[in-house]
């Protein structure tokens, strides 16, 4: 079997890796034209379908027009829409071109839009009228499309581009920037050879197949959504689901049943979201899997009665996409292991070093990423001096099995009087209490200048209001069901946690607050 997978990743790396590799082609043009790329629902819950065919002219079309506003390869083009039809061909248009797609968000601010305009050096943009304001500060130094005013002339007029750039697996075709919880976001440069990457960890990983009806509930304009609901679909010739709404737990039970979804992909949010709400009755998935942050036992539990199959857990970063995984797919599935995220990747090398998780380059053939675009400094401090590890920043261990286990990035460790406490463990037994709604823990310094630092639970109230017994029994269930050492001496009852707007709790917001 292992002979089998080297033989498999290595016809990726020679397919996503070629000198002459075109990412239009290997996203687009080679797949069957009557094959649905993209089913797209509105808010209203109404469907339409975009083809391979129809993507292939319409982005070629849309490619003549851009090229006429100047864009050429290598240009950092800015892309700020909802889940719509014109986004995935706005970003076929820019790859035909060797043009480079900054993804934006939609929940950004003006400020996080500016930050990453400038750092990419970007002199055009391609938005909807509903995000067009949050251009307004940059209005001297980018032009700026807009779709509703802008695609009918674009697309008519100026032809098609038929030959598409090749770029090779070591030219870019994306550039995001990472979420910015502990600094400023530094800069990811995706080469076209990353999809080799994406698509073990579709295959392995997830399990898709080409019955599937495939869902990744993550927004495009983070790193999850798009290299798995955009680009590795996309490598594949396989279908993926666009939901152009706010995430709802009733919506998404909805969705799921009326499109037939059977392997579905979300944060811990989602699930955790989905659990609370009681509203997920009869739901019957083939596979189900998480990222982003650790999953709390409690949702894995949960999921085998209210989804008929245990969610996966799975550990990555913008840098790496999944390097560790609880692998569905049969050749690599076991048994999941309480709080483990599972094995590597096959195609990534992983291990421990200095207590943090860290990626072997030198032996990980679908390792794709060098270093921050223009940030010496901030790569050297993610290699070893010799360049061999890639090292994460978070904190882990393995077992005698060879599963991995998270427990905190380095800075979210709580010392206590000589202890290492991660938060996920803390929070994995608070979450369990029915009247927790969310959690997040972390270190405060002790105020007595005993202990070093002191547990301290941040608590959203399933009922909206906190009390002293809910805090008592919070602190004892972690004394009986985890440790004594670990117990939150202090609990703050909040509305709400500092998240990023991919969901990632802030917890250095949290360590700042007296």
């Amino acid at each position: 079997m292992a002979a089998e997978i080297e033989t498999i990743i290595s016809s990726w790396e020679q397919e996503y890796g070629h000198t002459h590799a075109q990412a239009a082609h290997l996203l687009c043009d080679r797949h069957p034209e009557d094959d649905v790329a993209f089913t797209f629902i509105a808010e209203d819950l109404s469907t339409s379908e975009l083809t391979y065919g129809q993507l292939a002219d319409e982005s070629r079309r849309l490619a003549a027009g851009l090229q006429a506003r100047g864009v050429g390869e290598g240009d950092r083009v800015p892309v700020l829409m909802t889940k719509r039809r014109e986004l995935i061909i706005s970003l076929m248009a820019l790859w035909r071109l060797g043009a480079v797609h900054v993804p934006l968000f939609t929940a950004f601010a003006s400020g996080a839009i500016e930050l990453r305009v400038n750092e990419s050096a970007a002199r055009l943009a391609i938005t909807e009228a509903s995000q067009a304001q949050k251009f307004s500060s940059l209005q001297e130094q980018l032009e700026l499309i807009v779709i509703e005013e802008d695609y009918a002339d674009l697309t008519t007029g100026h032809g098609s581009h038929t030959e598409a750039v090749a770029v090779g697996g070591e030219g870019p075709i994306v550039q995001l920037y990472t979420s910015g919880t502990t600094g400023k976001p530094k800069g990811v440069v995706v080469p076209l050879r990353a999809l080799g990457c994406f698509v073990s960890y579709q295959h392995f990983g997830i399990d898709l197949r080409a019955e599937d009806v495939f869902w990744n509930a993550a927004d495009p304009g983070w790193a999850y959504g798009l290299y798995f609901g955009v680009l590795a679909p996309l490598a594949t010739g396989r279908r993926s689901i666009m939901f152009n709404a706010a995430f709802s737990p009733e919506s998404t039970v909805e969705v799921i049943q009326r499109l037939g979804v059977t392997n579905f992909a979300g944060a811990p949010t989602v699930y955790r979201a989905l659990r609370k709400s009681g509203v997920v009755q009869g739901l019957r998935l083939r596979r189900a899997c998480s990222a982003g942050e650790p999953l709390t036992p409690d949702v894995v539990e949960w999921a085998q009665e209210a989804l008929g199959v245990e969610v996966r857990d799975h550990y990555g970063q913008t840098e790496l996409a999944m390097a560790v995984c609880n692998h569905a797919h049969p050749d690599l599935r076991e048994e999941i292991r309480t709080g483990s995220m599972g094995k590597p990747l096959p195609g990534y090398a992983v291990d421990i070093i200095d207590g943090q998780i860290a990626i072997d380059a030198a032996n990980s053939p679908l390792m794709w990423f060098t270093g921050y675009q223009g940030a010496p400094e901030k790569t050297a401090e993610r290699f070893t001096a010799d360049g061999r590890w890639y090292l994460t920043g978070d904190a882990g261990y393995t077992d005698e099995g060879g599963f991995f286990y998270f427990t905190a990035r380095d800075d979210d460790l709580i010392l206590a009087s000589g202890y290492r406490i991660g938060p996920f463990d803390v929070e994995s037994v608070l979450i369990t209490h029915p009247e927790v709604a969310d959690v997040a823990v972390v270190g405060k310094a002790d105020p007595e200048g005993i202990r070093g630092e002191v547990v301290h639970a941040y608590v959203v109230p399933a009922a909206g209001q906190g009390s002293q017994k809910l805090a008592d029994e919070l602190k004892e269930m972690v004394r009986s069901e985890y440790s004594r050492h670990a117990a939150p001496r202090q609990i703050s009852f909040v509305t709400e946690l500092p998240k990023t707007p991919s969901g990632k709790v802030q917890r250095y917001i949290l360590r700042q607050q007296h």
